[in-house]
C-alpha cells in the first residue's frame, strides 16, 4: 500500500511471517559459499531414476467415489476424495533454476481430469509454478497461504484464498485445513517471508481416511500438535534436499526426521515425497531411500506402513 502526504511517499513494510518458537533460517552468505565449496569436491552418483508406472488414465478421469492418491513427482500429487480432484503443489516444469529435471512427470498435465482445488504449501519455485497453474484443467479453486492470496490473483487467479496455520475452508463436503510447517519462503531479493509456509490436512466424509500433505519443512514440534489434533491415515511427507545437514537442518527433514516426523503426527501409512525430480541439494534420491528403508528396518516398522510410490502410480484407499 503506497501513503501519501506533503508531497512524500512511501511504502508500508509488508509482514513478514515466522516458524514456531523462532527458529530462523540463519545460513549467512559465508555459509552459502561453503556449501558451494564442498558440493564441487563430491563425486554423486545420479544415474538413478525413480521408476515410471503406466498411469491408469480411465479410472483417473472417472473416478468420483473411490479415494486415490498419485504421484506426480516432487511435491505434486492428484488427490481424489469427497468426489473431487485435487493437486497439491503443481509444478510440471523442466527445469529448476539451470539443473534440468532428474524423471519426467508421472502424467502429463494435459491428461489430468478438471481440477476442483489447487493446494499451495508455499511459495518457492518448486512448489508454485505459475505456468503449471495456468495449464490445469478446469477451473479450479487455489487455497495458498496468508500472503500469496494478492500475488495469485494479480497473476489472473481469481479464486485464490489465503489462509494462516489452523484455518479451514469446506468444499462439498472435504475440509482443508492449513497446518505449521518449519521453513521460509522467497521468490525475489525482497520478498523474504513476505508470505507463510505450511502444509494441509484433508478430512472427507466419514469414512473416508484423513490425508495430511506435509509440504516443505524441517524438523520441528508442530508434527506433534497435528498429531493431536486430527486421526491421520495416510502422511505425503519430504524426504529429500537435507544435504549438508548442517545448512539444511532448519528447512528440510531427513530421512530418518521423517520417519519420526511419520511416528508424531501418528500417521498411519508414510508415502514420501520431495525426492527424484529436482536436484535441489547434494543427497541423491538413491541416497534419500536407501537412508529411508534402513530406518524403516531399524525401527522395525510394518511394511505395509510404508508406501514407496512410482513417478505416476495410484494408491488406492481399499
Amino acid at each position: 500500500m503506497t501513503k501519501r502526504g506533503s508531497g512524500l511517499r512511501w511504502r508500508t513494510e509488508r509482514p513478514r511471517y515466522e516458524n514456531m518458537d523462532g527458529v530462523r533460517l540463519e545460513n549467512s552468505f559465508s555459509s552459502l559459499r561453503q556449501w558451494q565449496k564442498e558440493r564441487r569436491a563430491k563425486k554423486k552418483d545420479l544415474s538413478y531414476q525413480v521408476p515410471q508406472a503406466v498411469p491408469d488414465l480411465d479410472y483417473l478421469r472417472s473416478n468420483r467415489e473411490q479415494v486415490s492418491i498419485t504421484w506426480i513427482g516432487h511435491a505434486t500429487f492428484l488427490i481424489q476424495i469427497g468426489g473431487l480432484n485435487i493437486v497439491t503443489d503443481p509444478v510440471w516444469a523442466n527445469r529448476m533454476g539451470f539443473a534440468k529435471r532428474l524423471a519426467p512427470p508421472g502424467l502429463d498435465i494435459s491428461r489430468l481430469p478438471d481440477m476442483d482445488v489447487v493446494l499451495i504449501s508455499h511459495g518457492h519455485y518448486d512448489h508454485l509454478d505459475f505456468p503449471s497453474l495456468r495449464k490445469l484443467p478446469g477451473q479450479p479453486v487455489v487455497y495458498a497461504p496468508v500472503g500469496l492470496r494478492d500475488k495469485l490473483r494479480r497473476k489472473g487467479f481469481k479464486t485464490a484464498e489465503e489462509f494462516s496455520w489452523w484455518d479451514k475452508v469446506s468444499k462439498d463436503g472435504v475440509t482443508f485445513t492449513f497446518v505449521p510447517a518449519q521453513h521460509w519462503t522467497r521468490r525475489t531479493l525482497t520478498d523474504t517471508n513476505t508470505s507463510h509456509w505450511g502444509g494441509w490436512v484433508i478430512c472427507g466424509r466419514k469414512p473416508e481416511p484423513v490425508i495430511y500433505f506435509a509440504g516443505d519443512s524441517g524438523y520441528f514440534r508442530g508434527f506433534r500438535e497435528i498429531g493431536k489434533r486430527f486421526d491421520i491415515d495416510y502422511a505425503l511427507m519430504p524426504i529429500g534436499a537435507y544435504e549438508p545437514e548442517w545448512f539444511m537442518a532448519m528447512q528440510h527433514v531427513t530421512p530418518e526426521e521423517a520417519v519420526q516426523a511419520l511416528e508424531d503426527c501418528r500417521g498411519k501409512v508414510m508415502v514420501p515425497m520431495h525426492y527424484g525430480a529436482f536436484r535441489l541439494a547434494d543427497d541423491t534420491p538413491k541416497e534419500a531411500l536407501d537412508r529411508l528403508y534402513a530406518e524403516w528396518q531399524r525401527r522395525g516398522l510394518p511394511a505395509d506402513r510404508l508406501r514407496c510410490l512410482r513417478h505416476g502410480e495410484t494408491l488406492r484407499d481399499e
